[in-house]
């Protein structure tokens, strides 16, 4: 009994560490400078965000908690490939038009005091 009682309490652990941060904030970098900071926590409805460059266009999509490419019009098609960002491990990168999507946990809160 007891060995179950503390299973069940890892794996709810592992659950609320491991899912992604509601407040967790995107970073949209066009050559490196912040273009756009989306608050995925606040989102109500699917947003769709143009980035036009002088190399190229990136459609993103922004949902509740994540946030992708869904369509770019570069050669490789790598940025949309790399589906959903909703943790903040690896962050998404277009290449050839210099885009790059991170999530960096960072919420409204956090700004505010910092």
């Amino acid at each position: 009994m007891i060995a179950v009682i503390l299973l069940l309490s890892v794996a709810a652990s592992l659950f609320l560490f491991l899912r992604p941060a509601a407040g967790n904030t995107a970073e949209i970098y066009v050559d490196g400078a912040l273009y756009r900071r989306v608050e995925l926590g606040k989102i109500t409805a699917p947003e769709r965000i143009e980035v036009r460059t002088e190399r190229g266009v990136n459609v993103i999509l922004a949902e509740l908690g994540r946030i992708r490419v869904e369509s770019a019009d570069c050669p490789d098609q790598v940025c949309v490939e790399a589906g959903w960002l909703e943790a903040s491990a690896a962050p998404i990168v277009c290449l050839p038009h210099r885009v790059v999507i991170k999530l960096t946990g960072e919420t409204s809160l956090d700004a505010e005091a910092g």
